[in-house]
């Protein structure tokens, strides 16, 4: 099993942030990891005010970085953890992202934790800024939180499709939830199915074909979950037909999933463009937290 031992929290001081804080305060306290609370003051915002007002803007500065660490403290003594009042604090002026890349860098971050912002009408083409960017760029895991967390992770949906990362998937499921309920899936399709359909191959054909795909995936499955170390009392198989990402998200709903962990692959320029598609649409369309590792690290 994989082991957190740091925990990065990026922070804007928003609602959605401070779930975020919560969760990593907890994961913190279960698992043992230190904690650590980051807050970006943007260096472009900071240098317009001292353009715009001068020494008067000089003054605002100072204003703004003391409200920023009083701020922090304050989060660090409300999110509520035996480990808050241990959680490094820091406050550093860049770019945003640079910025959290950057201490997660130098920190080793074994994950990294932000809340999911936008508006609730336009999730599905957007996730909030800082986590979809963030994403494209790091090679660390990010938990996406989205959700105001009420205890430790009771049931986990880890969508499984059978690449040379899917071991290092599971096992990260099981570092961040250990006592969770652990369940494997994996959308399975007929190769060719809707050429054998248009070449007008009968229908009990195609089902022994489906039959056959599914008893394939559900052996690859128990073989997947062996090699990473799971008992078949920690865990059960979901299979299901058709498109991965709509099934996946069926799946979070019927199995009352309160975190998805996914993988994506790399980041090449594709990647950085579109994120591939069954991650960005999970993590547009999901209601419950989304954690994503990078399957090519």
């Amino acid at each position: 099993m994989k082991r957190l031992h740091t925990l990065l929290a990026a922070t804007d001081f928003s609602a959605p942030s401070r779930h975020a804080a919560q969760r990593a305060a907890l994961l913190a306290h279960d698992s043992g990891a230190r904690l650590e609370l980051l807050h970006v003051l943007e260096t472009k915002t900071l240098d317009e005010l001292r353009r715009i007002l001068g020494a008067d803007g000089e003054a605002l500065q100072e204003r703004i970085r003391s409200q920023a660490h009083k701020a922090l403290a304050q989060l660090a003594a409300d999110i509520g953890s035996p480990v808050a009042g241990e959680a490094g604090q820091h406050l550093v002026e860049g770019t945003e992202l640079e910025s959290i890349t950057a201490q997660a860098d130098i920190m080793d971050a074994s994950l990294l934790i932000v809340g999911a912002r936008g508006a609730s009408f336009m999730r599905h083409w957007l996730l909030g800024a800082t986590a979809e960017r963030l994403l494209r760029k790091t090679l660390r895991p990010v938990l996406i939180v989205k959700q105001r967390p009420h205890g430790a992770y009771r049931s986990v949906l880890v969508p499984v499709d059978f690449s040379p990362w899917s071991q290092n998937t599971i096992r990260l499921a099981q570092a961040i939830a250990p006592q969770a309920e652990l369940i494997l899936m994996h959308a399975f399709a007929v190769p060719l199915e809707g050429k054998l359909r248009f070449a007008g191959v009968e229908d009990d054909v195609i089902h022994r074909y489906r039959a056959e795909a599914r008893q394939e995936a559900l052996t690859r499955l128990h073989k997947v979950a062996a090699d990473a170390g799971i008992g078949g009392e920690n865990w059960r198989p979901i299979l299901t037909h058709g498109d991965a990402a709509p099934r996946i998200l069926v799946q979070e709903e019927e199995q009352g999933a309160d975190l998805i962990v996914l993988g994506k692959h790399g980041t090449d320029i594709v990647e950085e463009l579109l994120l591939g598609s069954v991650t960005k649409h999970v993590l547009a369309q999901a209601r419950c937290d989304v954690l994503v590792t990078c399957q090519g690290a």
